[in-house]
């Protein structure tokens, strides 16, 4: 699938176009990057600014979106975009694994898929996600791998924005879909877990949001999904093994308290997703 989106890459050293050359890409100023055995291209340069999901993490997240946990999501970013120009480049910045980004493909039948982010383990299964889908390891805090106006789509999802380069990559008429959890997401979890350290959702978080992508971005619809899970005590495993709390946790710890959860647990998942157009460039 690598070949369908190649079109849109570029080299992160000298932002030439690429070409396919044996297990590597290449540039016509001579950089290559060697493909990982596992299917993905990396294509970044210097050292990372975070190391991205664990393997670990990646496969909680596997789990949990297999057993259909964030489902509703993926529907509702499926259903915004659904909507866009058809055909074209969908890109999920920061996309894991790359399930969302799956969803979203097949209710656009004439698009192809990337999935960019820095974790190797997620990466892996991302090459993997979707029959139109390719993966790339590039950071997003950093300049993307892309050419200017590649995407169609653009999806972020609990994940870092870097708003001039998103805009950068997005195409005229194209559209970003950001997905942030709200103040109530996983609010049941902490007195669910006594003991264990869960990071909360700053209530300041939205107005941030909104601050970073401002002078690039202009929303033109937001809602709030809330969804009521009812999670297997291997689900809560895997629902907090797979978000930023799993580094300060115990495994130990966190074992003990699930063993003692009364099955199933209702937990409430919500979730603000606001569509966003990009500012013509003499707006800023």
């Amino acid at each position: 699938m690598l070949a369908a989106v190649l079109p849109y890459l570029r080299c992160p050293v000298c932002h030439t176009g690429l070409s396919v050359a044996g297990r590597s890409l290449r540039c016509r100023q001579g950089h290559h990057f060697d493909l990982a055995r596992a299917g993905y291209a990396p294509l970044t340069t210097g050292k990372l600014t975070h190391p991205g999901d664990t393997a670990a993490m990646a496969a909680a997240r596997a789990s949990f979106h297999s057993a259909g946990g964030y489902d509703f999501l993926a529907t509702a970013l499926a259903a915004a975009a659904a909507g866009c120009r058809p055909g074209g480049l969908v890109v999920d910045v920061g996309g894991g694994t790359g399930h969302h980004l799956a969803r979203v493909l097949d209710a656009r039948p004439a698009a192809v898929g990337l999935i960019v982010d820095v974790s190797k383990p997620a990466l892996r299964r991302a090459a993997r996600a979707h029959p139109r889908a390719a993966a790339v390891l590039a950071d997003a805090w950093r300049e993307l791998p892309l050419i200017d106006r590649a995407a169609t789509v653009l999806l972020n999802v609990f994940a870092p924005r870097n708003g001039p380069e998103l805009h950068r990559v997005l195409a005229p008429g194209g559209v970003l879909l950001v997905a942030t959890p709200t103040p109530a997401h996983l609010a049941e979890l902490p007195a669910a877990l006594p003991g264990i350290r869960l990071l909360s959702v700053d209530p300041g978080k939205p107005d941030r949001l909104s601050a970073t992508l401002e002078p690039w971005f202009r929303p033109v619809t937001s809602t709030t999904h809330v969804h009521r899970l009812r999670l297997t005590r291997a689900l809560v495993s895997a629902l907090v093994g797979m978000g930023p709390s799993a580094a300060h946790i115990d495994p130990e710890a966190l074992a003990r308290a699930v063993a003692r959860l009364v099955e199933p647990l209702p937990v409430t998942a919500s979730v603000r997703l606001t569509r966003y157009a990009p500012r013509p460039t003499g707006d800023r």
